[in-house]
């Protein structure tokens, strides 16, 4: 048995949790897959919400009577994860049918928060993001319709990650609302969310990745956030306003938004017709058995999708109309901004509150969730800090396939929290790029080695069409470096027959589409066109044409252009005189 299982089920003992599980794979079979395991995951130990189909285990969406018998398969997403190294150990707790942010709703018992067992631990994905906090699971699958995998993230203080929708296939999710219904990952760190959103994305049948999808937000990125913070908290707007200021800090723009239409689609999802949809996905079983005990529906679920079920078809379509003029209006204030950041939740309420008004405190937690998935748009909630006890946590949200512009925001702004997890929990992975690079958003490297290298004049050029700098690279020793007479200063790079050198230079990777309009617009002299590398990869990068040598300065003894505007000479380069060129063209 591996020491992670071992301390795996040593701390189910420990802490003593039994409703964050509905159902615990036995030691044998864990230990067993764990130790078989291989792949990038191997290692890490899953959770999975009990509404995703873990195979061999009843998928009961939080109710009893709803399963009828252990899945024969596991979802799309919890395959991927498999075949990536993951080990799963059991399914969790939720709020029944997904219908819910507070943990509470549920016969399996409500899911207590990691450090304050007074207070709740959010939901619809609550077992999944207590087993994180607490460090029995490493990774774990939760689901966000309204706000169901970021509301448990932020109140646990762990990373969640809520991709475009579509990009996870929801084959093998029992739905919420099917429309806006996505699976996510929570981790207790943002390199480990983002490595198994890596595997977890892809597969059939899901949306695919635009040629145009940014791989990294760009320097100097703006930030919209609420002008106004309705229903906050004491504390907890300062809060937000000191996450604001370490933008600020790192070079961000940080903007003041108009947010009533953000704030208008929030409520239209369960205070309108939109909610019928939580009817037409499991409204006939809860309609059939509301009134049968052993079934196990919620009460307070129950009602909610009972009333949706009444809800008239032209209600829906009328919302359905206003929720597309409210959405167009919402991305048209966010013209101009790479992201919106908000407050994941206004506060942080006891089980008592919740108990006293299930349905008010519910839809407050929502406030700043609920439109999110209406609007198209993807998200990463972080950790933000604490509020007396409290865990802060902020969401950074962005348009359809702009993940990896809100993973990047999200690294700048995550406060790693005091960790509750029991000993023997995995550590964070190493960083990596993002996940959507992964999931196969298309995109072309390129060598640049002059005005287009990270803080120089033309790196906007790139980072405006959604490049990352990959870092360093050099050619082989068969490239020549030239001074041009251009504005502004550049180098030409010229492959040679002779004399060559190595030419230092660095690597972005630039969407597919980014590239295209960067190359049709490129001025002369430039080219594009292979480069050959000190590894012997052959990439796409710059040359130059040879009318522009005439008047050029021959800079190779520099070894690169960095070099050439400090005057450092490269140790061992060769020079030729200016003007005497053996060269060839790459382009």
């Amino acid at each position: 048995m591996t020491p992670r299982v071992t301390a795996f089920f040593d701390a189910l003992d420990e802490v003593r949790r039994p409703e964050v599980w509905i159902d615990i794979h036995d030691r044998a079979r864990v230990a067993r897959e764990a130790s078989a395991a291989t792949g990038p995951l191997a290692g890490l130990l899953l959770a999975v919400k009990n509404n995703v189909d873990v195979a061999g285990l009843p998928t009961t969406a939080g109710c009893p009577g709803f399963a009828d018998g252990p899945a024969l398969a596991d979802a799309e997403a919890v395959a991927r994860l498999r075949t990536a190294g993951a080990t799963v150990v059991g399914s969790t707790n939720l709020d029944q049918f997904a219908t819910g942010l507070v943990g509470q709703r549920s016969p399996y018992g409500g899911v207590r928060d990691a450090r304050r067992p007074d207070h709740v631990s959010g939901g619809s994905s609550s077992g999944s993001a207590v087993a994180v906090a607490l460090g029995l699971a490493d990774i774990a699958v939760g689901t966000d319709t309204a706000g169901s995998g970021r509301v448990p993230a932020a109140l646990q203080g762990i990373v969640g990650i809520k991709p475009t929708l579509g990009v996870v296939s929801t084959q093998g999710l029992v739905p919420a609302c099917r429309s806006w219904d996505a699976i996510t990952i929570m981790a207790r760190d943002l390199e480990t969310a983002n490595a198994a959103m890596a595997h977890m994305a892809g597969g059939p049948n899901t949306r695919p990745i635009p040629h145009d999808a940014p791989l990294a937000a760009p320097p100097g990125a703006r930030v919209a956030i609420p002008a106004e913070l309705p229903g906050m908290s004491p504390g907890w707007a300062a809060a937000f306003d000191a996450t604001t200021d370490r933008l600020r800090a790192e070079g961000v723009v940080v903007e003041p938004i108009p947010f009533d239409t953000f704030l208008e689609a929030a409520r239209l999802l369960y205070d309108g017709g939109l909610v019928a949809e939580r009817h037409a996905a499991v409204g006939e079983f809860v309609d059939g058995h509301r009134d049968a005990p052993a079934a196990g529906v919620d009460p307070t679920v129950g009602a909610i999708i009972g009333a949706a079920g009444l809800v008239p078809a032209s209600h829906f379509v009328r919302d359905l109309g206003r929720l597309d003029v409210l959405r167009s209006r919402s991305m048209a204030v966010l013209d101009g901004f790479d992201a919106l950041l908000v407050p994941t939740v206004p506060g942080h309420p006891t089980i008592t509150e919740v108990r006293d008004d299930p349905i008010g405190v519910n839809s407050w937690l929502g406030t700043y969730t609920n439109f999110t998935n209406l609007f198209d748009m993807c998200g990463v909630a972080a950790p933000a800090g604490t509020v007396g006890d409290a865990q802060f946590g902020v969401t950074v949200l962005c348009r359809a396939f702009g993940d990896a512009v809100a993973l990047d925001l999200a690294r700048r702004i995550l406060v790693e929290p005091e960790s509750v997890a029991a000993p023997g929990a995995a550590s964070p992975l190493a960083p990596a790029g993002p996940w959507i690079e992964a999931a196969g958003a298309p995109s072309v490297d390129l060598f640049v080695v002059g005005a287009h290298l990270p803080g120089q004049p033309l790196e906007a050029e790139l980072t405006g069409r959604g490049a990352r700098y990959l870092g360093g690279a050099s050619t082989s020793p068969s490239y020549r470096l030239y001074a041009l007479d251009t504005v502004p200063p550049k180098p030409g790079l010229v492959h040679t027959h002779t004399g060559g050198a190595e030419i230092a230079g660095g690597v972005w990777r630039v969407p597919a589409t980014g590239l295209a309009s960067f190359v049709r617009a490129l001025p002369s002299p430039m080219t594009v066109g292979p480069v050959e590398l000190s590894d012997g990869e052959s990439m796409t990068g710059f040359g130059c044409a040879t009318s522009a040598l005439d008047s050029a300065v021959d800079i190779t003894e520099y070894g690169g252009w960095l070099r050439y505007l400090g005057r450092e000479v490269s140790p061992g380069t060769s020079s030729v005189e200016p003007g005497r060129h053996a060269v060839e063209i790459t382009g």
